[in-house]
């Protein structure tokens, strides 16, 4: 038995079958089994985005409120922004959640027409542009789907991974191209063909730099008028959604990395012995 030649080509392909597998496992019966809870019991349903926007809202207030209250009845100190929209309000309830450029947030106020009002994390404005937003920003938003029902995008959970900054803007035909830069713990897991959620919309990456920490994407001309990044220039900023499937893997596989290495390992003593 000799493959010292193929033992590093061994390696990778059962650090792809793992993956694989994992994959099978984590995803396929977990949507599945969700879908099937859906259908039993309409009280049990999993909602997740699209990253399809449904409407671009307007931004009325982002403000710090002293008075807000806890829940332990008590008062405090927090953020709430107040936001006008329309399609996505449609069926909404207190506690629902909506996405807010990328963000999932929770509809905490639906008393005035035509607006709701969500409370924002600190780690939220740490993690995001929000604290950029002012009054008559546009926000995309969209409301939750059902896991399991059609998704033309991606699945996109709200949970914005960082920022990303605009460092070149160009038309191609009638496509609009950016380039954006990321921070280095972002870009290994935007890869290119993959998705990417960019303040919310389901978007396809086309090249990536791994050195210089940067992506480059395209809109069509439907997309352009649909969204907010449009007429965002060179030095703004975005939120960034990697693919949570990307997440996951490599979360899987720093599990079992360690288990393929001694398996390598061991592979290469017998090598040595036969």
């Amino acid at each position: 038995m000799r493959i010292v030649g193929g033992r590093q080509d061994l390696f990778l392909a059962l650090v792809a079958a793992c993956g694989c597998a994992f994959m099978a496992h984590a995803f396929s019966p977990a949507i599945t089994t969700t879908t099937t809870m859906m259908r039993r019991n309409n009280n049990h349903q999993h909602y997740m985005f699209t990253g399809i926007v449904e409407e671009m809202g307007e931004v009325v207030e982002l403000a710090e409120k002293d008075e807000m209250t806890l829940w332990d009845g008590s008062k405090g100190k927090g953020t709430e922004m107040t936001i006008k929209a329309d399609a996505v309000l449609d069926g909404a309830y207190l506690g629902c959640s909506i996405c807010v450029s990328g963000v999932c947030l929770t509809a905490t106020d639906l008393s005035v027409p035509g607006q709701f009002k969500v409370g924002v994390a600190p780690e939220t404005l740490r993690r995001t542009h929000f604290p950029e937003l002012q009054a008559g920003d546009a926000v995309n938003l969209e409301r939750a789907s059902e896991i399991g029902g059609r998704n033309s995008g991606h699945f996109v959970q709200g949970h914005v991974d960082g920022t990303g900054e605009i460092i070149e803007k160009w038309k191609d035909e009638d496509s609009l191209c950016f380039k954006f830069r990321v921070d280095p713990d972002v870009i290994p897991y935007i890869v290119p063909k993959g998705f990417i959620a960019v303040d919310g919309t389901s978007l396809t990456v086309v090249d990536v730099d791994t050195t210089e920490n940067w992506f480059t994407l395209m809109l069509i001309d439907y997309t352009q008028k649909h969204i907010v990044v449009t007429p965002k220039e060179v030095g703004d900023k975005v939120n960034i959604e990697v693919d949570v499937l990307g997440k996951y893997s490599q979360s899987a596989m720093a599990a079992v990395l360690s288990r393929l290495e001694a398996l390598e390992a061991k592979v290469h003593t017998l090598e040595k012995q036969l």
